[in-house]
Protein backbone atom coordinates (compact mmCIF):
# COMPACT_ATOMS: atom_id res chain seq x y z
CA UNK A 1 0.00 0.00 0.00
CA UNK A 2 1.44 3.45 -0.54
CA UNK A 3 2.93 5.21 2.29
CA UNK A 4 0.52 8.32 1.89
CA UNK A 5 -2.34 6.09 1.47
CA UNK A 6 -1.34 4.50 4.79
CA UNK A 7 -1.30 7.59 6.21
CA UNK A 8 -4.47 9.44 5.16
CA UNK A 9 -6.91 6.04 6.01
CA UNK A 10 -6.01 6.61 9.80
CA UNK A 11 -6.84 10.35 9.58
CA UNK A 12 -9.93 10.10 7.96
CA UNK A 13 -11.06 7.40 10.36
CA UNK A 14 -10.07 9.93 13.08
CA UNK A 15 -11.86 13.08 11.61
CA UNK A 16 -15.23 10.55 11.37
CA UNK A 17 -15.17 9.56 15.00
CA UNK A 18 -15.08 12.98 16.07
CA UNK A 19 -18.53 14.23 13.64
CA UNK A 20 -16.64 16.43 11.30
CA UNK A 21 -18.00 14.87 8.35
CA UNK A 22 -21.79 13.96 9.64
CA UNK A 23 -23.99 16.31 7.82
CA UNK A 24 -25.63 19.36 9.40
CA UNK A 25 -29.76 18.43 9.66
CA UNK A 26 -32.18 20.48 7.65
CA UNK A 27 -33.15 22.52 10.34
CA UNK A 28 -29.74 24.01 11.07
CA UNK A 29 -29.11 24.67 7.12
CA UNK A 30 -32.26 26.91 7.39
CA UNK A 31 -31.36 28.62 11.02
CA UNK A 32 -27.90 29.45 9.69
CA UNK A 33 -29.42 30.39 6.42
CA UNK A 34 -32.22 32.47 7.99
CA UNK A 35 -30.24 34.19 10.40
CA UNK A 36 -26.89 34.25 9.05
CA UNK A 37 -25.12 32.48 12.04
CA UNK A 38 -22.61 29.46 11.56
CA UNK A 39 -23.76 28.50 15.21
CA UNK A 40 -26.66 26.63 14.49
CA UNK A 41 -24.60 24.49 11.89
CA UNK A 42 -23.34 22.41 14.90
CA UNK A 43 -27.16 21.51 15.59
CA UNK A 44 -26.62 17.77 16.62
CA UNK A 45 -29.49 15.80 16.16
CA UNK A 46 -28.46 13.21 18.75
CA UNK A 47 -28.20 16.06 21.28
CA UNK A 48 -31.20 17.34 20.35
CA UNK A 49 -33.77 14.55 20.42
CA UNK A 50 -33.33 14.29 24.36
CA UNK A 51 -34.00 17.69 24.86
CA UNK A 52 -37.27 17.61 22.98
CA UNK A 53 -38.80 14.09 24.22
CA UNK A 54 -38.07 16.03 27.88
CA UNK A 55 -40.07 19.47 26.89
CA UNK A 56 -43.07 17.13 25.50
CA UNK A 57 -42.98 15.16 28.23
CA UNK A 58 -43.34 18.17 30.65
CA UNK A 59 -46.12 19.57 28.18
CA UNK A 60 -48.50 17.05 27.85
CA UNK A 61 -50.54 17.60 30.17
CA UNK A 62 -51.09 21.25 28.88
CA UNK A 63 -51.77 19.06 25.50
CA UNK A 64 -55.22 18.71 23.88
CA UNK A 65 -53.85 16.12 22.06
CA UNK A 66 -50.45 14.91 23.54
CA UNK A 67 -50.99 11.02 22.78
CA UNK A 68 -51.15 11.94 18.73
CA UNK A 69 -48.32 14.87 18.70
CA UNK A 70 -46.18 11.93 20.31
CA UNK A 71 -46.85 9.48 17.82
CA UNK A 72 -46.25 11.80 14.75
CA UNK A 73 -42.94 13.25 16.19
CA UNK A 74 -41.64 9.41 16.85
CA UNK A 75 -42.59 8.43 13.16
CA UNK A 76 -40.52 11.05 11.58
CA UNK A 77 -37.25 10.74 13.92
CA UNK A 78 -38.24 14.01 16.17
CA UNK A 79 -37.24 16.48 13.55
CA UNK A 80 -39.03 19.59 14.23
CA UNK A 81 -40.61 20.04 10.82
CA UNK A 82 -42.95 22.64 11.50
CA UNK A 83 -39.56 24.86 12.89
CA UNK A 84 -37.49 24.38 9.66
CA UNK A 85 -40.36 24.25 7.39
CA UNK A 86 -41.85 27.11 8.36
CA UNK A 87 -39.89 29.16 10.52
CA UNK A 88 -37.80 31.09 7.45
CA UNK A 89 -40.75 32.08 4.93
CA UNK A 90 -42.81 33.57 7.89
CA UNK A 91 -45.53 30.95 7.78
CA UNK A 92 -45.22 30.79 12.47
CA UNK A 93 -45.61 34.21 11.84
CA UNK A 94 -48.36 33.96 9.76
CA UNK A 95 -49.76 31.28 12.21
CA UNK A 96 -49.60 33.72 15.07
CA UNK A 97 -51.33 36.24 13.49
CA UNK A 98 -54.28 33.90 12.48
CA UNK A 99 -54.27 32.81 16.16
CA UNK A 100 -54.26 36.33 16.86
CA UNK A 101 -57.49 36.68 15.62
CA UNK A 102 -59.52 33.90 16.64
CA UNK A 103 -61.77 36.28 18.97
CA UNK A 104 -63.10 37.01 15.71
CA UNK A 105 -64.32 33.27 16.05
CA UNK A 106 -65.27 33.84 19.87
CA UNK A 107 -62.05 32.08 20.48
CA UNK A 108 -59.71 32.93 23.25
CA UNK A 109 -56.25 32.97 21.15
CA UNK A 110 -54.83 32.38 24.75
CA UNK A 111 -56.14 28.41 24.26
CA UNK A 112 -54.06 28.28 21.19
CA UNK A 113 -50.60 28.58 23.04
CA UNK A 114 -50.25 32.24 21.19
CA UNK A 115 -48.12 33.98 24.38
CA UNK A 116 -45.94 30.94 24.66
CA UNK A 117 -45.69 31.17 20.39
CA UNK A 118 -44.71 34.72 20.38
CA UNK A 119 -42.09 34.29 22.85
CA UNK A 120 -40.09 31.71 21.74
CA UNK A 121 -40.39 33.27 18.67
CA UNK A 122 -39.12 36.41 19.72
CA UNK A 123 -36.35 34.56 21.22
CA UNK A 124 -35.34 32.43 18.04
CA UNK A 125 -35.62 35.79 15.63
CA UNK A 126 -32.94 37.71 18.95
CA UNK A 127 -30.49 35.44 17.66
CA UNK A 128 -28.55 35.99 21.20
CA UNK A 129 -27.50 32.04 21.54
CA UNK A 130 -23.68 31.59 22.80
CA UNK A 131 -24.04 27.86 22.06
CA UNK A 132 -25.54 25.07 20.30
CA UNK A 133 -27.12 24.01 23.54
CA UNK A 134 -29.22 27.05 24.24
CA UNK A 135 -30.66 26.62 20.94
CA UNK A 136 -32.14 23.13 21.25
CA UNK A 137 -34.86 24.24 23.88
CA UNK A 138 -35.95 27.01 22.00
CA UNK A 139 -36.26 25.04 19.34
CA UNK A 140 -38.37 22.03 20.80
CA UNK A 141 -40.44 24.25 22.73
CA UNK A 142 -41.32 26.52 19.73
CA UNK A 143 -41.80 23.57 17.61
CA UNK A 144 -44.26 21.68 20.38
CA UNK A 145 -46.36 24.83 20.99
CA UNK A 146 -46.74 25.30 17.54
CA UNK A 147 -47.71 21.86 17.08
CA UNK A 148 -50.05 22.08 19.94
CA UNK A 149 -51.46 25.47 18.67
CA UNK A 150 -51.94 24.29 14.95
CA UNK A 151 -53.71 21.07 15.78
CA UNK A 152 -56.17 22.94 18.66
CA UNK A 153 -56.87 25.94 15.98
CA UNK A 154 -57.36 23.65 13.02
CA UNK A 155 -60.00 21.09 15.08
CA UNK A 156 -62.03 23.81 16.72
CA UNK A 157 -62.11 25.83 13.17
CA UNK A 158 -63.10 22.68 11.23
CA UNK A 159 -65.02 20.95 13.86
CA UNK A 160 -65.98 22.74 16.86
CA UNK A 161 -64.72 23.22 20.31
CA UNK A 162 -66.89 20.91 21.74
CA UNK A 163 -69.11 17.45 21.02
CA UNK A 164 -72.52 18.19 21.53
CA UNK A 165 -72.93 14.60 21.00
CA UNK A 166 -71.58 14.45 24.97
CA UNK A 167 -73.56 17.06 25.90
CA UNK A 168 -76.93 17.38 24.71
CA UNK A 169 -79.92 15.24 25.08
CA UNK A 170 -81.44 13.69 22.63
CA UNK A 171 -79.02 15.35 19.44
CA UNK A 172 -78.85 12.21 17.19
CA UNK A 173 -77.08 14.07 14.25
CA UNK A 174 -73.57 12.11 13.64
CA UNK A 175 -71.46 15.15 13.32
CA UNK A 176 -67.71 15.38 11.91
CA UNK A 177 -65.08 14.89 14.61
CA UNK A 178 -61.35 15.22 14.39
CA UNK A 179 -59.66 12.05 13.92
CA UNK A 180 -56.06 10.51 13.86
CA UNK A 181 -55.54 10.51 10.15
CA UNK A 182 -56.79 14.81 9.76
CA UNK A 183 -54.64 15.25 12.90
CA UNK A 184 -51.88 13.97 11.49
CA UNK A 185 -52.49 15.72 8.13
CA UNK A 186 -52.30 18.71 9.88
CA UNK A 187 -49.25 18.13 11.45
CA UNK A 188 -47.35 16.91 8.69
CA UNK A 189 -48.56 20.01 6.36
CA UNK A 190 -46.33 21.13 3.58
CA UNK A 191 -48.42 24.06 3.17
CA UNK A 192 -48.88 25.89 6.61
CA UNK A 193 -50.98 28.71 4.75
CA UNK A 194 -53.19 26.36 2.64
CA UNK A 195 -53.95 24.50 5.96
CA UNK A 196 -54.88 27.34 8.04
CA UNK A 197 -57.42 28.58 5.15
CA UNK A 198 -58.63 24.81 4.84
CA UNK A 199 -60.05 24.89 8.44
CA UNK A 200 -61.67 28.16 8.12
CA UNK A 201 -65.45 28.25 8.88
CA UNK A 202 -67.09 28.31 5.20
CA UNK A 203 -70.60 30.00 4.55
CA UNK A 204 -72.17 32.88 4.31
CA UNK A 205 -74.72 32.53 7.51
CA UNK A 206 -71.01 32.14 9.27
CA UNK A 207 -69.17 35.81 7.88
CA UNK A 208 -72.17 37.50 8.71
CA UNK A 209 -72.11 36.41 12.25
CA UNK A 210 -68.66 36.91 12.93
CA UNK A 211 -69.10 40.69 11.70
CA UNK A 212 -72.39 40.71 14.37
CA UNK A 213 -70.18 39.74 16.51
CA UNK A 214 -68.02 42.32 16.27
CA UNK A 215 -69.92 45.07 15.67
CA UNK A 216 -71.92 43.62 18.70
CA UNK A 217 -68.56 44.10 20.67
CA UNK A 218 -67.63 47.73 19.34
CA UNK A 219 -71.84 48.73 20.13
CA UNK A 220 -70.73 47.50 24.17
CA UNK A 221 -73.35 44.68 24.43
CA UNK A 222 -74.31 42.79 27.32
CA UNK A 223 -72.28 39.63 28.61
CA UNK A 224 -75.55 37.41 28.03
CA UNK A 225 -76.13 38.50 24.22
CA UNK A 226 -72.21 38.03 23.38
CA UNK A 227 -72.72 34.16 24.75
CA UNK A 228 -75.76 33.38 22.91
CA UNK A 229 -73.73 34.64 19.85
CA UNK A 230 -70.27 32.56 20.66
CA UNK A 231 -72.49 29.68 21.36
CA UNK A 232 -74.50 29.76 18.04
CA UNK A 233 -71.19 30.20 16.07
CA UNK A 234 -69.80 27.22 17.36
CA UNK A 235 -72.93 25.57 16.28
CA UNK A 236 -72.10 26.92 12.68
CA UNK A 237 -68.77 25.24 13.17
CA UNK A 238 -70.23 21.46 13.38
CA UNK A 239 -69.82 19.35 10.35
CA UNK A 240 -73.33 18.70 9.93
CA UNK A 241 -73.80 15.67 7.48
CA UNK A 242 -73.53 16.65 3.67
CA UNK A 243 -76.89 18.07 1.35
CA UNK A 244 -75.82 16.83 -1.59
CA UNK A 245 -79.50 18.41 -3.08
CA UNK A 246 -80.51 22.10 -4.02
CA UNK A 247 -83.70 21.57 -1.35
CA UNK A 248 -83.84 21.26 2.11
CA UNK A 249 -86.20 21.53 5.02
CA UNK A 250 -85.45 22.99 8.27
CA UNK A 251 -87.17 22.63 11.39
CA UNK A 252 -85.93 25.53 13.62
CA UNK A 253 -86.89 24.48 17.46
CA UNK A 254 -85.66 27.83 19.24
CA UNK A 255 -88.11 30.00 16.40
CA UNK A 256 -91.22 27.33 16.39
CA UNK A 257 -90.73 27.16 12.71
CA UNK A 258 -89.90 25.27 9.17
CA UNK A 259 -88.63 26.53 6.16
CA UNK A 260 -88.56 25.00 3.13
CA UNK A 261 -85.53 26.00 0.95
CA UNK A 262 -83.99 26.06 -2.25
CA UNK A 263 -80.40 27.23 -2.21
CA UNK A 264 -80.78 30.92 -0.63
CA UNK A 265 -84.35 30.84 -2.22
CA UNK A 266 -87.32 29.64 0.27
CA UNK A 267 -90.27 27.88 -1.19
CA UNK A 268 -92.03 27.71 2.29
CA UNK A 269 -92.27 29.05 5.81
CA UNK A 270 -94.26 27.78 8.21
CA UNK A 271 -95.10 27.56 11.96
CA UNK A 272 -94.46 24.51 13.92
CA UNK A 273 -95.13 23.09 17.40
CA UNK A 274 -92.72 20.90 18.55
CA UNK A 275 -91.78 18.72 21.76
CA UNK A 276 -92.11 20.43 25.69
CA UNK A 277 -88.90 20.55 27.42
CA UNK A 278 -87.96 18.32 30.27
CA UNK A 279 -88.85 18.73 33.52
CA UNK A 280 -86.86 20.88 35.75
CA UNK A 281 -84.01 18.46 37.70
CA UNK A 282 -84.60 16.15 35.31
CA UNK A 283 -80.84 14.66 35.75
CA UNK A 284 -81.50 13.89 39.52
CA UNK A 285 -84.63 13.06 38.85
CA UNK A 286 -83.97 10.20 36.42
CA UNK A 287 -81.09 9.17 38.81
CA UNK A 288 -83.97 8.59 41.84
CA UNK A 289 -86.09 6.54 38.87
CA UNK A 290 -83.17 4.29 37.95
CA UNK A 291 -82.67 3.62 41.31
CA UNK A 292 -87.11 3.20 42.97
CA UNK A 293 -87.96 1.64 39.27
CA UNK A 294 -91.48 3.16 39.83
CA UNK A 295 -93.11 5.22 37.31
CA UNK A 296 -94.28 7.74 39.55
CA UNK A 297 -90.42 8.65 40.01
CA UNK A 298 -89.76 8.74 36.17
CA UNK A 299 -89.33 12.66 35.07
CA UNK A 300 -91.48 13.52 31.49
CA UNK A 301 -88.97 14.90 28.39
CA UNK A 302 -90.75 15.78 25.71
CA UNK A 303 -88.28 17.25 24.29
CA UNK A 304 -87.98 17.05 19.84
CA UNK A 305 -84.73 15.14 18.83
CA UNK A 306 -81.82 17.12 16.43
CA UNK A 307 -81.67 14.80 13.39
CA UNK A 308 -80.77 14.82 10.08
CA UNK A 309 -83.09 12.73 7.82
CA UNK A 310 -85.33 12.18 4.68
CA UNK A 311 -88.59 12.65 4.43
CA UNK A 312 -89.70 9.78 1.93
CA UNK A 313 -93.93 9.48 2.15
CA UNK A 314 -96.45 10.76 3.37
CA UNK A 315 -99.86 9.28 5.15
CA UNK A 316 -103.47 10.95 4.82
CA UNK A 317 -106.04 10.11 7.19
CA UNK A 318 -102.83 8.41 9.25
CA UNK A 319 -103.46 6.10 11.97
CA UNK A 320 -101.46 7.07 15.72
CA UNK A 321 -99.55 4.25 17.46
CA UNK A 322 -99.68 5.20 20.67
CA UNK A 323 -95.81 5.31 22.23
CA UNK A 324 -96.04 3.32 25.74
CA UNK A 325 -94.93 6.40 27.49
CA UNK A 326 -97.79 8.11 26.50
CA UNK A 327 -99.89 4.85 27.18
CA UNK A 328 -98.23 4.53 31.00
CA UNK A 329 -99.01 8.44 31.66
CA UNK A 330 -101.89 9.36 29.87
CA UNK A 331 -103.91 7.22 28.29
CA UNK A 332 -104.07 4.99 31.31
CA UNK A 333 -105.33 7.50 33.52
CA UNK A 334 -108.14 8.97 30.94
CA UNK A 335 -109.39 5.44 30.83
CA UNK A 336 -109.31 4.16 34.18
CA UNK A 337 -111.45 8.18 34.91
CA UNK A 338 -113.83 7.81 31.80
CA UNK A 339 -114.47 3.95 30.94
CA UNK A 340 -115.54 5.57 27.78
CA UNK A 341 -113.20 7.81 26.92
CA UNK A 342 -111.16 5.18 24.49
CA UNK A 343 -114.10 4.57 22.60
CA UNK A 344 -115.22 8.35 22.54
CA UNK A 345 -111.72 8.96 21.17
CA UNK A 346 -111.67 6.44 18.21
CA UNK A 347 -108.25 4.40 19.99
CA UNK A 348 -109.03 0.58 19.70
CA UNK A 349 -106.93 -1.61 22.07
CA UNK A 350 -104.98 -4.50 21.42
CA UNK A 351 -103.13 -7.35 23.42
CA UNK A 352 -100.74 -9.39 21.58
CA UNK A 353 -101.33 -7.95 18.22
CA UNK A 354 -105.36 -8.89 18.75
CA UNK A 355 -108.34 -6.31 18.70
CA UNK A 356 -109.98 -6.21 22.20
CA UNK A 357 -113.66 -5.68 21.07
CA UNK A 358 -115.17 -3.93 24.23
CA UNK A 359 -112.34 -2.08 25.54
CA UNK A 360 -115.13 0.20 27.70
CA UNK A 361 -115.32 -3.28 29.90
CA UNK A 362 -111.65 -3.64 30.66
CA UNK A 363 -110.79 -3.15 34.70
CA UNK A 364 -108.21 -0.68 34.10
CA UNK A 365 -107.87 -0.83 37.99
CA UNK A 366 -106.51 -4.49 37.86
CA UNK A 367 -103.41 -3.29 36.12
CA UNK A 368 -100.27 -1.28 37.34
CA UNK A 369 -99.40 0.91 34.73
CA UNK A 370 -95.65 0.25 34.10
CA UNK A 371 -97.07 -3.54 33.04
CA UNK A 372 -99.92 -2.33 30.77
CA UNK A 373 -100.37 -6.19 28.70
CA UNK A 374 -102.27 -3.60 26.23
CA UNK A 375 -101.41 -1.74 22.81
CA UNK A 376 -103.11 1.38 21.67
CA UNK A 377 -104.14 2.61 18.57
CA UNK A 378 -106.20 5.64 17.34
CA UNK A 379 -107.98 5.29 13.84
CA UNK A 380 -108.03 7.89 11.26
CA UNK A 381 -110.78 10.75 11.54
CA UNK A 382 -111.37 14.26 12.41
CA UNK A 383 -110.58 13.33 16.23
CA UNK A 384 -106.95 11.88 15.24
CA UNK A 385 -104.75 13.65 16.84
CA UNK A 386 -102.52 13.68 14.03
CA UNK A 387 -104.97 15.55 11.92
CA UNK A 388 -104.79 14.72 7.91
CA UNK A 389 -101.50 14.26 7.39
CA UNK A 390 -98.59 12.31 8.55
CA UNK A 391 -94.83 12.80 6.87
CA UNK A 392 -92.35 10.12 7.58
CA UNK A 393 -88.79 9.82 7.53
CA UNK A 394 -86.47 7.65 9.39
CA UNK A 395 -85.45 8.34 12.67
CA UNK A 396 -84.64 5.79 15.89
CA UNK A 397 -86.85 7.78 17.79
CA UNK A 398 -90.30 7.35 16.11
CA UNK A 399 -90.97 10.77 15.45
CA UNK A 400 -92.27 12.52 12.58
CA UNK A 401 -93.76 15.98 11.36
CA UNK A 402 -98.04 15.91 11.18
CA UNK A 403 -100.95 17.64 10.92
CA UNK A 404 -102.89 18.27 14.01
CA UNK A 405 -106.29 18.66 15.24
CA UNK A 406 -105.54 21.18 17.66
CA UNK A 407 -104.72 23.82 15.69
CA UNK A 408 -104.96 26.63 18.77
CA UNK A 409 -101.52 25.73 19.75
CA UNK A 410 -100.11 27.96 16.73
CA UNK A 411 -101.55 31.03 18.30
CA UNK A 412 -99.36 30.40 21.29
CA UNK A 413 -95.84 32.20 21.69
CA UNK A 414 -94.07 29.23 23.41
CA UNK A 415 -95.23 26.26 21.21
CA UNK A 416 -92.91 23.41 23.03
CA UNK A 417 -96.03 21.71 24.02
CA UNK A 418 -96.30 18.09 22.08
CA UNK A 419 -94.63 15.06 23.45
CA UNK A 420 -91.73 15.35 20.99
CA UNK A 421 -93.13 15.10 17.13
CA UNK A 422 -93.37 18.23 14.92
CA UNK A 423 -96.83 19.70 14.52
CA UNK A 424 -96.74 21.91 10.89
CA UNK A 425 -99.01 24.72 10.22
CA UNK A 426 -99.52 24.54 6.73
CA UNK A 427 -99.87 20.23 6.24
CA UNK A 428 -101.49 20.91 2.90
CA UNK A 429 -99.32 23.29 1.50
CA UNK A 430 -95.99 21.39 2.82
CA UNK A 431 -97.81 17.93 0.83
CA UNK A 432 -98.15 19.68 -2.50
CA UNK A 433 -93.99 20.48 -1.92
CA UNK A 434 -93.52 17.39 -1.27
CA UNK A 435 -95.37 15.09 -4.41
CA UNK A 436 -95.08 18.02 -6.85
CA UNK A 437 -97.45 15.95 -8.77
CA UNK A 438 -101.14 17.67 -10.37
CA UNK A 439 -102.17 14.63 -10.20
CA UNK A 440 -101.07 12.65 -7.46
CA UNK A 441 -102.12 15.96 -5.33
CA UNK A 442 -105.46 15.51 -6.03
CA UNK A 443 -105.82 12.29 -5.31
CA UNK A 444 -104.27 12.91 -1.83
CA UNK A 445 -106.96 16.20 -1.74
CA UNK A 446 -109.84 13.61 -1.98
CA UNK A 447 -108.59 11.52 0.75
CA UNK A 448 -108.86 14.52 3.15
CA UNK A 449 -112.53 15.16 1.96
CA UNK A 450 -111.10 18.44 -0.35
CA UNK A 451 -111.89 19.05 -3.94
CA UNK A 452 -109.69 18.23 -6.89
CA UNK A 453 -107.85 21.48 -8.44
CA UNK A 454 -108.85 19.54 -11.56
CA UNK A 455 -112.33 19.92 -12.26
CA UNK A 456 -112.40 16.83 -14.84
CA UNK A 457 -111.92 14.40 -11.44
CA UNK A 458 -114.94 15.68 -9.52
CA UNK A 459 -117.21 13.06 -10.82
CA UNK A 460 -114.29 10.99 -8.94
CA UNK A 461 -114.80 12.98 -5.77
CA UNK A 462 -118.52 12.99 -6.06
CA UNK A 463 -118.56 9.47 -5.92
CA UNK A 464 -116.10 9.12 -3.15
CA UNK A 465 -117.82 11.38 -1.25
CA UNK A 466 -121.31 9.59 -1.59
CA UNK A 467 -119.52 6.14 -0.29
CA UNK A 468 -118.62 7.95 2.68
CA UNK A 469 -122.47 8.88 3.59
CA UNK A 470 -123.94 5.52 2.23
CA UNK A 471 -125.72 4.43 6.07
CA UNK A 472 -126.67 0.82 4.55
CA UNK A 473 -122.56 0.15 4.28
CA UNK A 474 -120.56 1.34 7.25
CA UNK A 475 -117.47 2.99 5.58
CA UNK A 476 -114.15 2.71 7.57
CA UNK A 477 -111.93 5.52 7.09
CA UNK A 478 -108.26 4.29 6.00
CA UNK A 479 -104.89 5.44 5.82
CA UNK A 480 -103.96 5.90 2.19
CA UNK A 481 -99.93 6.52 1.38
CA UNK A 482 -98.38 8.37 -0.82
CA UNK A 483 -94.80 8.68 -1.94
CA UNK A 484 -92.64 11.99 -2.58
CA UNK A 485 -91.22 12.78 -6.01
CA UNK A 486 -87.97 12.32 -4.60
CA UNK A 487 -86.67 12.19 -0.80
CA UNK A 488 -86.17 15.28 0.71
CA UNK A 489 -83.07 16.51 3.15
CA UNK A 490 -84.63 17.04 6.72
CA UNK A 491 -82.99 19.14 9.49
CA UNK A 492 -84.41 19.41 12.85
CA UNK A 493 -81.98 22.23 14.10
CA UNK A 494 -81.49 24.38 17.46
CA UNK A 495 -80.06 28.28 16.73
CA UNK A 496 -81.00 30.32 19.03
CA UNK A 497 -79.26 33.17 17.08
CA UNK A 498 -78.91 33.69 13.42
CA UNK A 499 -78.47 36.73 10.79
CA UNK A 500 -81.01 37.74 9.07
CA UNK A 501 -81.65 40.87 6.25
CA UNK A 502 -78.77 42.70 7.59
CA UNK A 503 -79.65 42.12 11.43
CA UNK A 504 -79.11 39.35 14.19
CA UNK A 505 -82.27 37.34 15.38
CA UNK A 506 -82.32 36.03 19.03
CA UNK A 507 -84.74 33.45 20.41
CA UNK A 508 -84.93 31.91 24.15
CA UNK A 509 -83.59 29.09 25.10
CA UNK A 510 -86.33 26.86 24.82
CA UNK A 511 -84.27 23.62 26.06
CA UNK A 512 -81.43 25.50 27.67
CA UNK A 513 -79.22 23.81 25.47
CA UNK A 514 -77.79 27.40 25.18
CA UNK A 515 -76.53 26.60 29.01
CA UNK A 516 -75.48 23.15 28.71
CA UNK A 517 -73.17 24.05 25.43
CA UNK A 518 -72.09 27.26 27.42
CA UNK A 519 -70.91 25.64 30.48
CA UNK A 520 -68.06 23.83 28.24
CA UNK A 521 -67.53 26.35 25.91
CA UNK A 522 -66.90 28.94 28.20
CA UNK A 523 -63.56 28.44 28.69
CA UNK A 524 -62.38 28.58 25.29
CA UNK A 525 -64.27 31.72 24.50
CA UNK A 526 -62.75 35.34 23.77
CA UNK A 527 -64.06 38.04 26.45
Amino acid sequence: MNRNLRLIIPLVLCLSACNWFKPVPEVGVVLAEHLDNKLYKKFDTAAYIPVFRRIADSLATHFSNPKTIAEVYASQGYEPHLVQSFFADGGLDSLRDYIKRADTHGLDPKIFRLQQIDKLLSQLNANRFTSIDEVYPVVAALELNVAEGLLKYSNFLKYGAVNPRKLLNRFYIKIGRPDSAFMQKVLQTDNLLATLESVQPAGEQYRQMQAALAAYRRSGADANTLQVMKVNLERLRWQLPKNEDEEMVVVNIPDFSLTWFDKTDTLAFMKVCVGGRRERAYEEKIKRYLKSGSLDDKPKNHETPLLVSRINSIQANPIWNIPVSIAQSEIYYQALKDPYYLSNSNIKVYRKGVEIGEPDTIQWSKYPRNKLPYQFKQGSGEGNALGKFKFIFNNGSSIYLHDTNNKYGFKLRNRAISHGCVRIEKPLEFAELLVRNKSQYDLLRMEVDLPPLDTNKMPLFRKKQERKRDTANTYQLRPKWFGTKKPVYLLINYQTAWPQNGKVEFRPDVYGHDEILWRSLKKYAAG
